[in-house]
Parts: structure tokens; C-alpha cells; sequence
């Protein structure tokens, strides 16, 4: 039960001690399996767009509001635009001491401790690897144990259905869709919510941690544990329509 004011009216749980937290900072992430480096279009360009170019039909642009590029200068000019902002705050995902994919830290919230992963590109390259699982654990380590955040928000559009699946795979809670949230590339956008609070964090951490060390995999690379099995307890979705 909640608690009440002297009203006898349910409120929200005291949260003691709270202050504003930090926001993050444009520093190398450095995970087991791959590391987050500040975008830099001299540095990633060329290794991110070839990397792209893997994805013949364009499908990781799909659901973002941007892309395909036409061309490696097109591509250094958008990452030109969106390097070294505080949000959103890209990174490049470095895995083999190749860059291969983008994320970001974007609608943060000192004040009440919230903060947002998204504009995720991850190319043909990082899609379905441990250190594509890596780079997502290290983020939310990031918001968590270092700044101190309270909730870690993970938003899609709705028909994006492997996103949803990722989201929930990596432990966040579906929390509703909101009905035309956007217009995105011309059409309507209905926008799936998804979060992990600071109470589910240590669950989750214990999560990754198990299932990212190297005897979780096979000589194959083949994962011998499925991390599903290891955040289900909280994972839901409502079933799709007909």
C-alpha cells in the first residue's frame, strides 16, 4: 500500500536524500567486449559507413529518422552534426578495433535522475554479438553505478518489433504505447515505452554479468545460457494483434 498525507490521500514513497545527479560525459566506455567511444567523424567515419554498407537493403534505417547515406562525405557530415553534443551524446561502438555501430545517451534528466539510450545503428557487423549485448550492459552500468541515475528509459516505434524484442531481452519493462507520439519520415509514429528503474539494476547487473563472461560460451562462440532466461522474471509484452 502507499503511502498517505495527513489527508488520508495516496502518495508517492519518500525518496530521502535526493539531489540532482550529474550528467554524463562525453569519456571512453569501456566494456568486456567492446568499447564506447565519443563519435568522432575522422576517426569512426569510414569504419561506421563501411560497416553500414553491409545492410544491403537499408533495413537498420528503417525506424530512424534518418539514412541511408549516399556516400562516405554524407555520412561524415551527419555525424559532423551530432558529434560532441550533450544530448543527444553519441558514441561509436568499437569492437575489434573496428567502429560498427552508434548509440547515444539522449533525454536526460539531472533533476529526477532519468535518462534515455537510443538512436541505435548497429550495423551488419555488431547486430546480434556479444558485444552488441556489451555495449547496451556498459550504458546502463554508465546511467546506474556512476551517475547515479533512478530510471533508464528505452523507447521504439511500435512496429519495430525486433527492437521490443531487444528491449525486453535486456531486462526492461514494456510500460504502454503512446498513439501518434510522431510523424516520422512522412508517416505516423505510435511510440512502445520501456524502462529499467534503479531497484531492477542490480538484477540485471548480475544479469549481464553472468551471461557476458567467457565461460558462458562454447568453443563455437555459441552462448550456453541465453541471457532471456536470465531477465524474464520482469520481461512482458502484450501479445501482437491478428
Amino acid at each position: 500500500m502507499p503511502p498517505h498525507n495527513h489527508l488520508g490521500q495516496p502518495v508517492g514513497e519518500p525518496v530521502p536524500h535526493w539531489a540532482r545527479r550529474p550528467a554524463p560525459v562525453a569519456a571512453t566506455l569501456t566494456g568486456q567486449w567492446c568499447r564506447l567511444e565519443p563519435v568522432d567523424p575522422a576517426r569512426h567515419g569510414e569504419d561506421l559507413y563501411r560497416a553500414n554498407r553491409m545492410d544491403e537493403q537499408g533495413r537498420m534505417w528503417t525506424y530512424l529518422p534518418y539514412g541511408p547515406f549516399e556516400d562516405l562525405g554524407a555520412y561524415r557530415a551527419w555525424l559532423g552534426g551530432v558529434a560532441g553534443g550533450p544530448d543527444p551524446m553519441f558514441f561509436a561502438v568499437v569492437a575489434e578495433d573496428r567502429a560498427v555501430g552508434v548509440a547515444s545517451f539522449l533525454r536526460v534528466n539531472p533533476a529526477d535522475g532519468t535518462i534515455e539510450v537510443g538512436h541505435l545503428a548497429f550495423s551488419p557487423a555488431l547486430q546480434r554479438t556479444t558485444a552488441a549485448t556489451d555495449a547496451m550492459a556498459v550504458m546502463m552500468a554508465t546511467a546506474f553505478d556512476e551517475l547515479g541515475y533512478r530510471r533508464y528509459e528505452w523507447k521504439c516505434d511500435a512496429l519495430n518489433r525486433p527492437s521490443c524484442r531487444a528491449a525486453l531481452r535486456l531486462g526492461f519493462v514494456y510500460e504502454g504505447t503512446f498513439r501518434q507520439a510522431s510523424v516520422v519520415r512522412g508517416r505516423n509514429r505510435d511510440t512502445a515505452w520501456f524502462s529499467v528503474t534503479d531497484a531492477e539494476w542490480p538484477r540485471l547487473k548480475a544479469a549481464f554479468r553472468r551471461w557476458l563472461a567467457p565461460g558462458n560460451f562454447g568453443p563455437d562462440g555459441r552462448q550456453r545460457l541465453a541471457l532471456s532466461e536470465l531477465t524474464r522474471p520482469r520481461a512482458w509484452f502484450p501479445p501482437a494483434g491478428p
